[in-house]
């Protein structure tokens, strides 16, 4: 998925659950968009300078239009507050990147899908990705009440038009519980492939539970996993460039090396969304991003720039 469209316009705005707005976007001159996989996400610069990214939900194979879903978030850093105060339908904006760091593995023998509030956007399309497949799911879906969740409707229609299934934990209704996450990996079939996305709590208490099944576990952040490696300073040394540049403490790389005049894609500034990852000639990266696995990060070849530091005096990077 390294190309993308420039630019995409809304077509249509709805709001589908409290404080969630559904966005349709399509090529501003109605040509066909590329295709892309269960899982992506789409990274936006939006009119007021933010880049933010946001999973796609339609199905793969549907290159009329995309289609995001936005959570107004009161605790974000503004990108939400923007989306639904500020656009309309007919707005134009920037597509910086078309990503896949969730892929669905279709070819396992089930899939588990663990959802809080509006970390259902992934599942939607692989959900749908798996339908048109025959292949069997299930997922839970963690929200405050009914009416903050969103494609519930749509969500158990696919579930019975395949023989699967669609759970609900609504926590604030009397009653109510939290998802009982251990009880739930505990007893999924042989071989299934499990998913979540949701709040940080949610997705570490996954990770706790998973932490035997690492090849059939796959989590997806949308804030910081851990807090960016700013302790300690060091050299990079940018081998195309042929500058050795000295990162302070408090600094990040992507900082740095931007301040220097060097050019490098950037959007979420949090380790989560890819877009800043950049090969490691030399030395040991302290990442501190939730994009790479455990043993991609163990194998010190790329890191994330905005977020990852260095555990050695020097690294050489290839920019």
């Amino acid at each position: 998925m390294n190309h993308h469209p420039s630019a995409l316009r809304i077509l249509s705005t709805q709001y589908v659950a409290r404080d969630i707005r559904l966005f349709t976007l399509v090529d501003p001159d109605a040509r066909p968009l590329p295709d892309f996989d269960a899982g992506a996400h789409i990274e936006l610069l939006l009119p007021n300078g933010m880049a933010r990214c946001y999973s796609l939900l339609n199905a793969p194979g549907e290159t009329s239009h995309y289609q995001i879903a936005v959570h107004h978030s009161p605790t974000g850093m503004g990108g939400s507050r923007y989306m639904h105060e500020a656009l309309n339908e007919g707005d134009v904006l920037t597509v910086t990147g078309l990503r896949n760091h969730f892929p669905l593995h279709e070819e396992a023998p089930g899939s588990c899908f663990i959802a809080g509030g509006i970390g259902i956007t992934p599942f939607i399309a692989m959900a749908r990705r798996l339908t048109s497949l025959g292949k069997p799911w299930e997922i839970h879906y963690c929200a405050r009440t009914p009416d903050h969740a969103a494609f519930v409707p749509e969500l158990q229609a696919m579930a019975d038009s395949g023989g699967n299934t669609l759970h609900c934990h609504f926590d604030q209704l009397p009653g109510g519980k939290p998802l009982d996450i251990p009880q739930l990996v505990r007893t999924r079939p042989p071989g299934t492939h499990l998913y979540c996305c949701g709040p940080k709590g949610m997705l570490q208490a996954f990770e706790a539970a998973t932490a035997d099944m690492r090849a059939r576990s796959h989590v997806e952040y949308f804030s910081a996993k851990t807090e960016a490696a700013l302790g300690d300073g060091f050299v990079v040394e940018l081998a195309r460039s042929g500058k050795a540049l000295e990162v302070a403490p408090g600094q990040s790389i992507l900082d740095v090396v931007t301040r220097a005049g060097i050019n490098v894609q950037t959007s979420c500034r949090e380790g989560i969304c890819g877009s800043c990852e950049t090969r490691i000639i030399s030395g040991e990266a302290d990442h501190r991003d939730s994009v790479l696995t455990p043993e991609e990060q163990a194998g010190n070849t790329t890191m994330m720039i905005c977020c990852s530091g260095a555990k050695t005096r020097k690294l050489v990077l290839d920019l």
